[in-house]
């Protein structure tokens, strides 16, 4: 109710001036005690070894830094993505980077994985006393030669390892150059080779073992998801999440901004993830748990997504439009049993 009536203001700013904005206010609301914690009691799952105690994620990009985790827990989310991450610090691309399309509930982004860098992400999680379940995900920085891309991962992947729930195989932003490239099968498979071996030294040596899964893009035709699932189950990957955004306009090609570079999320893109969702399922079966995201901005979205195969989900672009309170709404349509309690 609240934000239904901030939401205009924020809109009135630029869309990166009012992200900032925001998150400036809850936490210093929840410094102040002001914000009070939300717990949403649903049936838990386990999924890669993880109790997540409701099926409801934040999307990683709002949180780069891993800067919010005391005030976004306080939201009810049943796991947190942080990052994109890379090894080194970069800003990014040139502002403004994020458009808004509210005709059609939707947002344009070219952020270009802004970003302190891996170590400032780290002490900021030490700093945290964040206790839930963390995602991080991780990527390659911009002047980085796609080619030695694996480089950056495993710096990542190293650095992240004993801090993170699960981990995130970033290989599908689009603006990121040739970043896309790293789906294309050899790619791919060279790529899932090492760090899948790097998962395993890793694991021995710090007595622990901390899942990855990959994230992939909405553009892929049948048979690159059918060649992607495949190297999923040939490497035992530990999950898979499906969607990010999107470089479709079908539908807004007439609306204001919409011919912006970036990619683009929020309701165009939600029956193009779903259809993902559902033929990846078809391909996985049940050998790893999807984690769907892209375009949900109501229960029903969400619903729609677990029916065609995803065992979580993730929100953002629906968080800024619909506020915080769309995650209690979304836990009561696909909790079997729910209850919330705060804010």
């Amino acid at each position: 109710m609240f934000y239904s009536l901030l939401r205009p203001l924020l809109f009135k700013l630029d869309p990166e001036a009012a992200h900032y904005a925001t998150f400036n206010a809850i936490d210093k609301a929840f410094k102040l005690g002001l914000l009070k914690q939300r717990t949403i009691t649903c049936d838990s799952k386990r999924f890669m070894g993880i109790t997540f105690p409701n099926p409801i994620g934040l999307a990683a990009g709002l949180d780069k830094n891993g800067e919010h985790l005391g005030a976004l827990s306080a939201l009810g989310f049943g796991f947190i993505e942080i990052g994109t991450v890379t090894p080194r610090p970069q800003p990014g691309n040139p502002a403004p980077r994020i458009f808004r399309i509210p005709q059609a509930q939707a947002l344009i982004n070219r952020l270009g994985f802004n970003n302190h860098g891996v170590d400032r992400l780290i002490e900021n999680v030490k700093n945290a006393n964040y206790n839930g379940v963390l995602g991080i995900n991780i990527g390659k920085n911009f002047d980085t030669p796609i080619e030695k891309a694996i480089d950056d991962y495993l710096i990542c992947l190293r650095k992240v390892y004993t801090f993170a729930s699960y981990i995130t195989i970033n290989i599908s932003s689009p603006n990121t150059k040739n970043l896309r490239q790293l789906q294309t099968a050899d790619s791919l498979d060279y790529l899932l080779q090492a760090l899948k071996a790097e998962q395993r030294s890793l694991s021995q040596q710090h007595g622990k073992y901390t899942p990855f899964v990959v994230k992939i893009a909405p553009d892929l035709d049948a048979d690159q998801i059918e060649s992607i699932a495949s190297l999923l189950l040939k490497h035992n990957i530990d999950g898979v999440i499906a969607t990010n955004t999107t470089l479709s306009r079908s539908g807004i090609e007439h609306l204001p901004v919409s011919q912006e570079t970036g990619g683009l999320s929020g309701r165009p893109l939600t029956q193009q993830s779903t259809a993902v969702i559902r033929q990846l399922h078809h391909c996985l079966q049940d050998a790893m748990p999807i984690i769907g995201v892209g375009g949900i901005l109501s229960a029903k979205d969400a619903k729609d997504k677990l029916d065609a195969g995803a065992s979580l989900i993730q929100i953002y672009t629906g968080l800024i439009y619909q506020g915080p309170d769309l995650i209690p709404e979304i836990a009561k349509a696909v909790c079997g049993s729910f209850k919330s309690s705060g804010l």
